[in-house]
């Protein structure tokens, strides 16, 4: 994994936040959501970012412009279960040459019950290329609130 930093705790550190509910169909027969249910949620959370900073991710690849995932890391502390708020917490780590990444908090009501890294590619045309310059200036623990995003 080349992931560059351990993501906080503390849902303070973060410049975003996204809110959604546990649906019933990402439970298992526990009741506990199923572990595949974080990354689309965790897309979810980054699609609106993207959004909030003015980049919405359609009209990136409009632009030619596509971010895959190309390494997750995911630590489990708590499960959630069926109808729970899920907090998703983001924010930017580092962004070079042709890749970045970020770091995310999943809580409920405050506590802390995953947090994780995706590492993502920049890719224009199949190709990798450098990050967008916009992209690259947004300092970690700061990107979205200098866009004036609210937390949830």
């Amino acid at each position: 994994m080349r992931t560059l930093f351990e993501p906080p705790t503390d849902p303070a550190a973060y410049a975003f936040g996204h809110r959604l509910r546990a649906r019933f169909a990402e439970t298992d027969a526990m009741g506990v959501v199923h572990h595949a249910a974080y990354l689309p949620w965790m897309e979810e959370a980054r699609v609106e970012w993207l959004r909030v900073l003015g980049h919405p991710y359609d009209e990136l690849r409009r632009e030619g412009l596509d971010f895959p995932v190309v390494e997750v890391a995911l630590r489990y502390r708590r499960p959630f279960h069926f109808d729970d708020l899920v907090d998703l917490h983001l924010v930017l780590g580092t962004a070079r040459g042709a890749s970045f990444q970020i770091g995310y908090l999943l809580a409920c009501e405050g506590e802390p019950r995953a947090t994780a890294v995706t590492l993502h590619g920049v890719v224009a045309g199949g190709r990798p290329t450098r990050a967008p310059g916009w992209l690259r200036t947004l300092s970690p623990g700061r990107s979205s609130s200098e866009a004036g995003a609210g937390s949830a």
